[in-house]
């Protein structure tokens, strides 16, 4: 046999030792024959320079050259998962599934490894691209670090794989890695990792490949997304990518009803402190694709899933003080300022009271012991007081009755818990707030801004508002400590990148209270126009698909004050754009103009989502109840049932999807 020949024998002998070994864990071979192998293998490479391949098993060890990570914009965007933490929010997500389906449904329960997410990328059976979420539409390129990680393909096994796809799964560190590299670190004198998920993290962002190969991470991949996947069901393409070489977790199962899942759930909570990574909780998703292709989106989260959370751990300690921090909207939030004390990997000092009924409810006085918890394992939070430790009562803690920042009374609204700082206009910590809000990814994207910088902008007067920032010269910042020529040029450069931002984004960017991504995107679709949105009656932003009398209020509150007006105006001068952009490809019309529109039903050709963008494209408006109003309904599969009568009992037109693809196109039968 020729060296070139036996470089491909190798090659794929080593491929399927590592497979058995890291993902199947029924090695084949001898750790001293598998060395001699992988030894034969990289001579015979050093003597065939052209037979160089990036996904060669020799390659695994990494490099040693440093690397910059490239952003990689996502083919799917990188959602989050809406979170939940009892069984009551379980059971609502099934009956919401259950009616907006109206037919037989499997949930696919998995669990929720507490690692850093990963897309990998293969074409004709080869790794190509690694990339992290990042801000879930762009990731870094970290390709060669995973390609450290033995449980992940370079080349795939078997058959019937699509030429191209992609699948997401998280990276995750071992607790005997981690527990190793911690012992690793405190002999050298360096600082501890506080968790496996910020070590995960960290080590697949290092930029030395060799030393991502020696900290062992692992991989299980959860999620399958292509052109042409082998079948319908999300729990059988994992099946299928477990034959291709994929690390699939084994716990992995459907479920038919809310009692099915319900005990796997159980079962999970109780194996979970045995497993060998770490893990905080179950997510649930709907099987069919189809069917999660008709549940569609919100603008954070898929509607076909969520994720449970476990219990979190809870520790006791000491009261210290009560501190309060003033957010963007005003509202003011009691933290507790505590004895450190170790929970759920991390070492806290610092917990949410949330607000003045959870004080007055725990009867809170300094030096009490204290129960906390981190809330989905993410937020501590207090929980109750240990009243029978109390030995010297210390002063009560009574909630502030003006701002901490800027001295105004604090104002409490009918029917909500939170106090706020009325003050807008000059209160420091709601300006600045509002100004990370506008400057986020999520709405201006000017990234060259961050927290501290508009710390230092704000104190120095240069900004006082979000439109300063499009005022604000490269020579004004120069003086500023630590901000040199090209730090001021980058600031001034990203104000002006951000002026081709869309008008839903800058909608959002504004900040009006209780108008989030999908909310902005909506309004300005419905309008059209800042002015139009700013002239619209109560009743006619209630008149909008999905928005409720709360949104409402708040937008009329907003553009009844006199300094957003001149704020939006002085936005308008510095070039954002406040009107929606024609979409360059997408046919519009007005075939729908002035219809009301509600959607009920499965689809077979479209999702909802894409429907309802059908019909704002084509002049209509979408709405989300059936009335004397209501042009007609498009009716798919399994309409529901009180809709259908209530649209009887009105002579409400019913429309199927094939008649309603038939009007869009000007020839309605």
């Amino acid at each position: 046999m020729d060296s070139k020949a036996r470089i491909l024998e190798l090659r794929e002998q080593l491929h399927n030792h590592n497979h058995n070994y890291y993902v199947l864990n029924s090695p084949t071979i001898s750790d001293v024959d598998f060395d001699m192998l992988m030894r034969e293998l990289q001579d015979l490479e050093a003597a065939n320079p052209d037979m160089y391949d990036p996904n060669s098993p020799s390659l695994r060890v990494g490099s040693d050259i440093t690397k910059e990570f490239k952003q990689v914009q996502h083919k799917y965007p990188m959602l989050s998962l809406g979170n939940t933490y009892s069984r009551e929010e379980v059971a609502d997500f099934f009956d919401r599934v259950k009616r907006a389906l109206n037919e037989d449904f499997e949930i696919c329960c998995e669990l929720k490894f507490d690692g850093t997410s990963i897309s990998l990328t293969y074409a004709d059976g080869k790794l190509v691209r690694a990339v992290t979420r990042g801000d879930g539409e762009k990731g870094d390129d970290v390709t060669a670090n995973v390609k450290t990680i033995r449980t992940v393909p370079l080349v795939l096994s078997g058959s019937g794989y699509p030429a191209e796809f992609e699948i997401r799964g998280e990276v995750l560190m071992p607790w005997g890695v981690f527990e190793r590299l911690n012992e690793e670190r405190a002999n050298a004198g360096e600082q501890l990792f506080a968790n496996p998920r910020n070590a995960a993290s960290g080590t697949l962002k290092l930029q030395d490949s060799s030393v991502v190969a020696k900290r062992s991470l692992d991989a299980y991949l959860y999620f399958l997304l292509g052109e042409e996947l082998p079948a319908d069901g999300h729990y059988e393409n994992l099946e299928a990518a477990r034959r291709w070489g994929f690390k699939i977790s084994d716990t992995m199962c459907k479920c038919r009803t809310i009692d099915e899942v319900f005990a796997f759930i159980d079962k999970m909570d109780a194996e979970r402190k045995n497993l060998p990574f770490a893990t905080d909780g179950i997510v649930l998703k709907v099987n069919s694709l189809r069917q999660q292709k008709n549940l569609g989106y919100t603008a954070k989260s898929p509607r076909w899933a969520i994720a449970y959370k476990f219990q979190a751990e809870s520790a006791v300690t000491r009261l210290n003080e009560v501190s309060y921090q003033v957010g963007r909207t005003g509202v003011v939030t009691p933290v507790a300022n505590l004895d450190p004390v170790q929970l759920s990997g991390t070492v806290v000092k610092r917990a949410s009271l949330h607000n003045a009924d959870i004080i007055e409810k725990f009867d809170l006085h300094i030096g009490d012991m204290v129960y906390v918890e981190k809330g989905g394992e993410i937020i501590p939070k207090i929980t109750g007081v240990d009243t029978a430790a109390r030995f010297m009562l210390g002063e009560k803690v009574r909630f502030i009755t003006r701002c901490p920042e800027c001295g105004t009374p604090l104002v409490r609204y009918d029917g909500e818990a939170a106090h706020y700082c009325p003050n807008e206009a000059s209160c420091p910590p709601q300006i600045k707030g509002r100004i990370e809000h506008f400057v986020s990814r999520e709405a201006m994207n000017i990234d060259s801004i961050g927290p501290e910088t508009i710390e230092q902008l704000y104190n120095y007067g240069l900004i006082k508002n979000i439109a300063d920032i499009y005022t604000v010269q490269p020579e004004d910042l120069m003086f500023l400590p630590r901000m040199g020529e090209k730090s001021a040029l980058n600031i001034t450069a990203a104000a002006k990148d951000s002026l081709q931002v869309p008008f839903e984004r800058v909608l959002f960017a504004l900040g009006i209270r209780f108008v989030g991504a999908t909310v902005a995107k909506r309004l300005a679709r419905a309008f059209g126009n800042i002015d139009a949105l700013m002239a619209a009656t109560f009743d006619e932003l209630k008149a909008v698909d999905e928005i409720g009398e709360r949104i409402a209020g708040a937008v009329r509150a907003f553009f009844a004050k006199d300094d957003n007006i001149q704020l939006v105006e002085q936005l308008k001068a510095a070039g954002l754009k406040f009107e929606i952009e024609e979409e360059q490809g997408v046919e519009k019309s007005d075939i729908l103009n002035g219809q009301s529109i509600v959607i009920s039903g499965v689809f077979t050709h479209h999702s909802r989502d894409e429907y309802k963008e059908m019909i704002e494209r084509n002049g209509g408006k979408n709405v989300g109840s059936v009335s004397k109003s209501t042009s007609f309904i498009l009716m798919g599969e399994n309409m529901g049932p009180s809709k259908l009568e209530k649209a009887q009992k009105l002579g409400v037109r019913l429309v199927t999807e094939d008649e309603f693809l038939h009007i869009l196109q000007g020839s309605e039968s």
